[in-house]
């Protein structure tokens, strides 16, 4: 009867604690996300060819070696997302929060940036050039300046 009553008694073993979905290496293509709380989600490997994310919060969300091509990433919240080595070929980052993020080896050839907030974000030198040409307005969340948070000269 004590031994029951310690098992009963005895703390739980600790477990990671983890928020999100778990989308890793799924195939989301035309998935509709808008305004969805996506935070911490992992969308790893993932396949998102015309996804709609618009609106959503993508906090911290994993989306390494994913393709998003022509995705809607408008307004979403991208913050401190690790991005790289993603095919971002044609989405819309326009009005996107994208502080903070890790986007290195990742494909931005043909997105829009207009009104995106890039400050602080880990971007390859030939990606930063590229966005450079497009990059214009002020985000509507953050009130940056999209060529200044890309370091545009």
């Amino acid at each position: 009867m004590l031994v029951m009553l310690g098992l009963l008694l005895a703390p739980a073993p600790a477990q990671a604690e983890f928020s999100g979905v778990d989308y890793t290496l799924t195939n989301q293509n035309e998935a509709d996300f808008h305004g969805q709380n996506l935070a911490n989600t992992s969308f790893a490997g993932a396949s998102g060819r015309h996804a709609n994310f618009a609106g959503a919060n993508l906090h911290g969300a994993i989306l390494t070696q994913a393709a998003f091509p022509e995705a809607d990433f408008s307004g979403a919240d991208l913050s401190d997302v690790l991005m790289d080595k993603v095919d971002f070929s044609g989405a819309d980052f326009s009005g996107a929060v994208l502080t903070g993020v890790i986007a290195s080896g990742s494909n931005f050839s043909g997105a829009t940036v207009a009104g995106a907030d890039f400050s602080e974000a880990l971007i390859d030198r030939a990606d930063q050039l590229q966005l450079c040409r497009e990059a214009e307005g002020t985000n509507p969340h953050t009130g940056a300046d999209t060529r200044l948070s890309l370091g545009c000269r």
